[in-house]
């Protein structure tokens, strides 16, 4: 056997290092993010019956990646594969990172908020608007009777999600996303948020509905957010001195109405029977009348002394405060007086 001489060694050593080195750069070219323009963003919608020939040729052709065949190759190499959904690329992304996005369904999504105090039914109407799904779908999905998904940690006589849906903004896909998808979302955002203030800071020592009911009252009288821990104040002196809330917000959840600075609530309405009605009822609603944020959470659960028992709002969110009846009346004069002289 011809051994091989050190100068034929030395040279298939170099071939091999050239060989890798050049196959190293084509990688790498080919892998590379295409940079076509950075501010570019692709969408592609993958269903389940998309050839793969099809999808690596259409990000081809779009500048998503440099090679349909490098892609073949890694994905073999990977053993990653692609998920069905509505896709958002950028020509800065790598070969190995679109894979990655699409094996991971890494799918585009919708900025979806949700503000403080809305109630089911103004969630349920948004989603529809978003073309999600029914308001009826979603208000399904809410009650406990007819929930496909319901938290563990609420207790029994908790009937209705009202009030544990987190007030925040989520990130939903464009499509797909189910009334138990959302539902789930907020239900652990408020779990993740919410509870932990509440095993850590209950002062009041109210149950977990009676907290978020009241603190929804709060949430829906409260505009300036100075004035948050003393309305939680006059509503909990309130209900310490067995007085009712007599609180707007209440009424209009029963009657399902909004009241406005130039239709107020009537006579009439405020002596409308209902559950909600806290005009007429004492104590606190049923459940809660929407879904408070966590500085209305906060200051119900620790409600700072105050001598006030009443409040009247002015027609630019702030309120007066007042100690007794008398007081409180002579304020919704003056308040109304400078209303019809505007």
């Amino acid at each position: 056997m011809k051994r091989k001489t050190p100068r034929k060694r030395l040279t298939f050593i170099v071939f091999c290092s050239i060989w890798a080195w050049g196959s190293g750069l084509l990688w790498v070219g080919m892998t590379a993010p295409p940079r076509i323009a950075p501010d570019r963003v692709v969408r592609l919608n993958v269903t389940p019956d998309t050839p793969a020939n099809a999808l690596i040729a259409e990000l081809r052709s779009q500048g998503v990646i440099r090679s349909g065949w490098g892609m073949r190759l890694w994905l073999k190499l990977s053993g990653q594969n692609f998920q069905a959904g509505t896709y958002d690329f950028s020509s800065e992304q790598s070969l190995v990172e679109v894979v990655k996005q699409l094996d991971r369904a890494v799918v585009a999504t919708n900025q979806v908020t949700i503000p403080e105090g809305w109630t089911i039914e103004d969630m349920g109407a948004h989603f529809a608007r978003l073309g999600y799904f029914s308001s009826a779908e979603f208000k399904a999905a809410t009650t406990r009777a007819t929930a496909g998904y319901f938290p563990q940690w609420l207790p029994q006589e908790i009937e209705t999600l009202e009030g544990f849906l987190f007030p925040d903004t989520y990130e939903l896909p464009l499509q797909g996303a189910t009334p138990q998808d959302v539902v789930k979302m907020m239900t652990d955002r408020f779990a993740e948020v919410a509870l932990p203030a509440y095993k850590e800071g209950n002062k009041t020592r109210l149950s977990l509905k009676d907290w978020v009911t009241l603190a929804s009252i709060v949430e829906r009288e409260a505009v300036l957010e100075s004035e948050r821990p003393t309305i939680a104040g006059v509503f909990w002196q309130r209900l310490q001195k067995n007085m009712r809330l007599e609180s707007d917000p209440t009424v209009e959840y029963g009657l399902k109405i909004s009241q406005t600075p130039e239709n107020p609530l009537t006579l009439a309405q405020v002596r409308t029977p209902n559950p909600f009605n806290t005009y007429l009822n004492y104590g606190l609603p049923p459940h809660p009348i929407g879904s408070p944020g966590l500085a209305s959470l906060k200051a119900t659960l620790a409600p700072p002394p105050t001598d006030f028992l009443y409040f009247v709002a002015r027609y630019d969110g702030s309120h007066v405060f007042s100690r007794t009846l008398r007081e409180h009346e002579q304020a919704i004069e003056v308040i109304a007086k400078q209303f019809s002289g505007q």
